[in-house]
């Protein structure tokens, strides 16, 4: 009896290991993708190809999040050829502190949004996008603002530290 309970401990200690490190819904309207590139934790898509996607880094304490946003809209505008139109200050649900930068760029005549939320949590960064047409992007705004506002970078359960250690597993 002893020894069953003991690998039941053990298997729920395992399960804490896998997962997400941060909880997303998906937005109504949009599915989510499986089986993703590499890059993206999480992604889910429109009908019309508006996107919303996560990507994780590990940093191991390497810059701040000014640092972050700074070196994220130099490479949006040098690489990629989008404006910064602007720069906000933003939360996630778990009261993150964060930055959203939201770029502009037209693509053959046609104008493209794209915005970027940057979180610093668990020694990570978090980096929630979302793009599209302008037109399309503008027809999901709700559905785009209810997604990123369920997003969470941080454990707050009391056996977060214990069991989850640096991901978020309960989700």
């Amino acid at each position: 009896m002893k020894l069953s309970w003991l690998l039941l401990l053990f298997g729920l200690a395992g399960l804490a290991g896998c997962g997400r490190p941060f909880d997303i819904k998906t937005p109504p309207g949009f599915v989510e993708l499986e089986n993703q590139e590499p890059d993206f934790a999480y992604r889910a898509l429109s009908p019309e190809g508006v996107v919303v996607g996560v990507r994780v880094m590990s940093l191991d304490n390497q810059g701040d999040l000014d640092f972050w946003a700074r070196a994220v809209t130099l490479r949006m505008r040098q690489l990629n050829g989008y404006a910064l139109l602007e720069s906000v200050p933003v939360a996630s649900r778990d009261g993150t502190k964060g930055t959203e930068l939201r770029f502009g760029h037209d693509e053959g005549g046609k104008p493209y949004l794209y915005r970027i939320r940057l979180f610093l949590a668990q020694g990570r960064l978090f980096v929630v996008e979302t793009g599209g047409s302008q037109l399309d992007m503008a027809s999901y705004q709700k559905s785009l603002d209810w997604g990123l506002a369920t997003v969470r970078v941080k454990c707050d359960t009391f056996v977060s530290p214990v069991l989850a250690s640096k991901t978020c597993n309960r989700w």
